[in-house]
């Protein structure tokens, strides 16, 4: 598990993701930081071939904000910089 989100269109949320460049997501900014590590500078094609390696899951809700956090909490994922705080 890389990044839980949520959103209210997940076809233009992916497309923003694998088409984007440094700066069109926070899950962008902490790839880049990743990649950047591993040698040149990453570009915004490097970006798109590492997420386009990554597998997809969604989940539909009526409480997404509740499920993201539950999510967050339970699979730890590596790119979520906010963790809420376990109740």
């Amino acid at each position: 598990m890389i990044y839980v989100s949520r959103t209210g269109n997940l076809r233009n949320r992916l497309r923003q993701h694998l088409t984007g460049n440094r700066a069109s997501s926070v899950l962008h900014e902490q790839l880049v930081q990743l990649l950047d590590e591993q040698g040149a500078v990453a570009t915004a094609q490097d970006i798109a071939d590492w997420l386009g390696r990554c597998e997809v899951r969604w989940q539909e809700t009526d409480n997404s904000e509740g499920a993201k956090e539950a999510l967050v909490l339970a699979l730890n994922p590596r790119f979520n910089r906010q963790v809420p705080k376990a109740r």
